[in-house]
């Protein structure tokens, strides 16, 4: 059965998340009617990452395998028809090794949180961005998310209802960039915990709001105690935008 790579796009507020759910429509239950509406089979796709509630894409990663070979540029087309109205897109499909497993060959995940820092309520950027009123120093923020870097037990940004077996990952980059009242926060790594970006951004605005030290962030990571958490960021600001192979 020839399998094929989809990169995807979309908005997940209306969705309960990418997986599949008894509560509501996922991001990946409305990609697998669509694969059935175009095929008439019944297909269970794989993505690269299981992105919450509210949690945005702009190169989520998932595979199929169909029992037709299909014309790559078709295939793309073709599902964005049957996705209408859902605000899913998929960017590109190609044609892949057998061996390709869209969560398992992934070696990078690359996230985005976005912060307006400003008093005024958001318009345009609602649902698009976490609005935090207070003053943010985004250079103590950045300084304390250099404290996280490396390999770690990240127990204490860690959901408590997360099923990995183990807390330890290597965080590769954890960036804080400041333009006007915009704030971007970039996290590389391999992998992430259930609500470890979240939870993370979430201590680091303790901190450039001025109710954290920078040194408090190192303290709540070297606890190994979700208590020792700041706080869960919203998930309105979170986009997962790449994964490499």
């Amino acid at each position: 059965m020839p399998r094929y790579k989809l990169v995807i796009e979309y908005d997940g507020a209306p969705f309960v998340g990418w997986q599949r759910q008894a509560n509501g429509l996922a991001v990946q239950e409305a990609i697998e009617s669509a694969l059935y509406a175009l095929s008439g089979e019944n297909i269970t796709i794989r993505g690269a990452g299981r992105t919450d509630a509210g949690v945005h894409a702009k190169g989520q990663v998932a595979h199929a395998d169909l029992s037709k070979a299909w014309r790559t540029d078709v295939l793309r087309d073709a599902l964005n028809a049957w996705l209408r109205p859902h605000p899913v897109a998929i960017l590109a499909a190609e044609r892949v090794e057998d061996s390709f497993d869209a969560r398992f060959s992934a070696v990078r995940r690359h996230y985005l949180f976005r912060i307006t820092n400003r008093r005024a309520p958001l318009t345009l950027e609602a649902g698009k961005s976490w609005l935090v009123k207070r003053k943010l120093d985004a250079g103590a923020m950045h300084e304390a998310a250099q404290t996280l870097l490396g390999f770690h037990d990240f127990t204490t940004f860690r959901d408590s209802e997360c099923q990995a077996e183990s807390p330890l990952r290597t965080l590769e980059r954890f960036d804080v960039m400041r333009a006007d009242e915009e704030i971007e926060i970039f996290a590389s790594a391999r992998s992430f915990l259930h609500s470890q970006v979240r939870s993370m951004v979430g201590s680091l605005e303790h901190v450039g709001s001025g109710k954290w030290r920078v040194k408090d962030m190192g303290a709540a990571l070297e606890a190994r105690d979700r208590r020792r958490c700041g706080m869960v960021a919203p998930p309105d600001g979170l986009y997962l935008m790449q994964v490499d192979y």
